[in-house]
């Protein structure tokens, strides 16, 4: 295995790959520090955390595969007592998630290898690039159909005409007590021109000897601090040959800000925030994701109203 001179990251990361032998192009995502700040800020049950870990990294290795400057965003919706999960990443690979509980979870027992259908319900999941106002969004939904979030993905690959992936998942707390989630794809571009019978059998041998060989991955593996990258894809994929490429750094970042919250109250109107107003007169935002809290008086208010109509007059609005 070579590796171009890049820093030593390990952990917090995507790790591009190329098996030789086949041309498979895939990404190994590991998370440590970040996934566990980021399930840390919510009380949700452990069987939730895991969940959100896989769909954090699963995230994180979806749009490891896109050339995009933006936000990539993964998201669910269902009818179970977990009606919605989203996963985001930026194009400078910051990462944040939240999970929305609003029923009784069932006990990890009962939820078995059937996470999707016990925690999510039916539903569907979609993914979206979105690259700013001026460029058009590309935005995928499939129904959410299987036991795990695995078995969802598969089949949104199954129905997408523009190339074969497959995804490894994993996340868990370790021995430690801190959480860590991974994720391993392998991706087969679509040949350009025509091929033969026999060399079109041969590409179809070398996919599926690639998917094979990731799913000898152990989840203990995918999530060993101790295994570096390196050595996991040397230990999967040497004998076909593989090559790692500079990996790309992950963070857990949110991109809240109080500007932003108090310009959003402002658009609310004042007659919407009266009933939202704590004992002390106050408005209170929330981050979804960071949960993280701002409080708003009625001069900050003030404050925001002034700022955004010298922005209007200025405009010439």
């Amino acid at each position: 295995m070579t590796a171009q001179s890049a820093p030593a990251l390990t952990d917090d990361c995507v790790q591009p790959f190329l098996i030789d032998a086949s041309g498979v192009t895939g990404r190994l995502v590991r998370l440590g520090a970040a996934i566990d700040r980021i399930l840390d800020r919510h009380p949700y049950p452990d069987p939730v955390k895991k969940l959100l870990g896989e769909f954090l990294a699963l995230g994180a290795g979806l749009a490891g595969a896109l050339k995009y400057d933006g936000v990539f965003t993964l998201q669910t919706k269902g009818d179970g007592p977990v009606p919605m999960m989203v996963a985001d990443v930026t194009s400078d690979g910051a990462v944040r998630g939240f999970a929305q509980v609003t029923g009784e979870t069932p006990p990890e027992a009962a939820i078995g290898d059937a996470p999707v259908p016990k925690l999510l319900g039916g539903g569907y999941l979609a993914f979206t690039v979105d690259q700013g106002p001026d460029m058009e969004r590309y935005q995928g939904v499939v129904e959410l159909s299987g036991g795990t979030l695995e078995d969802c993905v598969h089949h949104y690959f199954e129905q997408s005409e523009q190339f074969a992936s497959a995804v490894k998942l994993a996340a868990g707390k370790g021995r430690d007590g801190h959480w860590r989630a991974a994720t391993l794809c392998v991706q087969r571009l679509p040949e350009e021109g025509g091929v033969g019978a026999r060399a079109a059998e041969e590409t179809e041998d070398d996919w599926r000897r690639a998917v094979v060989l990731m799913a000898t991955a152990k989840e203990a593996e995918l999530l060993d601090p101790g295994l570096t990258p390196d050595a996991l894809l040397f230990r999967l994929f040497h004998e076909d040959g593989v090559r790692v490429f500079e990996p790309r750094r992950l963070d857990d970042s949110c991109r809240c800000s109080r500007e932003r919250s108090g310009r959003m109250l402002v658009a609310l109107g004042r007659d919407e925030l009266a009933d939202l107003k704590l004992e002390d007169g106050t408005v209170e935002v929330t981050c979804q994701f960071c949960n993280r809290s701002e409080r708003f008086s009625d001069a900050d208010l003030d404050a925001f109203e002034s700022a955004l109509a010298d922005e209007r007059a200025e405009a010439g609005q």
